[in-house]
């Protein structure tokens, strides 16, 4: 009884082996079958084509307050290097035509100076840093790249029938409308001596602007 209890196990221990082969690839194949197929549906992306030019000119419009002269309108050009993505050289003329003083007013008929001599220019060199880069939004569907920026920076001013040196320092917001053109925003104090009268003093004249430059 024993004995063919063992020929039977070995029987079966042949059987086995002999079928090891057929059913290792379907075990395979079962245990290599992915049960879970996520259906993930891929949206296409578009990137705009934002340009590498690295040289920005503008032209602008705004109000200066010379001091004691009034506000006036003025207008000006600049031309903009970008040296890296943050730091920036700008170099700007503008023009404006003074009013008249609270003297001048006052008295009725003195002029201090002639008409030519109330017509200001300057132009100067400037340093910018964006301080802060990022976004602006207009709804919920429309956002723009946009700097907020630091500038400082020295230049001449002829006025009052002088030359004189001017330091000039402000802060400004732009934003890119698309990938060539931008508008800006800027204020600005211009920092020069002015000799009226025999009495020569150190001036702060505000100036607030706007207008559009274009990338090339």
């Amino acid at each position: 009884m024993a004995s063919r209890t063992v020929r039977l196990f070995l029987n079966l221990l042949g059987l086995c082996t002999l079928l090891a082969p057929a059913w290792s690839p379907l075990v395979l194949a079962a245990g290599n079958e992915q049960v879970i197929r996520p259906e993930i549906k891929r949206r296409e992306v578009h990137t705009d084509a934002i340009d590498t030019e690295d040289f920005e000119i503008g032209a602008w419009g705004g109000v200066m307050n010379i001091e004691d002269f009034g506000s006036n309108g003025i207008y000006g050009a600049r031309l903009t290097y970008h040296v890296t993505e943050d730091v920036f050289l700008e170099t700007t003329y503008a023009r404006t035509t003074a009013g008249e003083t609270s003297f001048e007013r006052l008295s009725g008929s003195a002029k201090i100076l002639t008409s030519s001599e109330r017509n200001l220019d300057y132009y100067n060199l400037s340093f910018g840093y964006n301080l802060l880069p990022g976004e602006s939004f207009i709804g919920k569907h429309w956002a723009f790249t946009s700097d907020f920026y630091l500038i400082g920076g020295v230049g001449s001013t002829s006025f009052a029938g002088d030359d004189m040196l001017t330091w000039n320092a402000g802060f400004g917001y732009k934003v890119l409308l698309n990938d060539w053109l931008a508008v800006r925003l800027d204020a600005r104090d211009h920092i020069f001596d002015l000799d009226l009268l025999g009495e020569k003093r150190t001036t702060n004249n505000l100036e607030f602007s706007g207008g559009l430059s274009v990338f090339f």
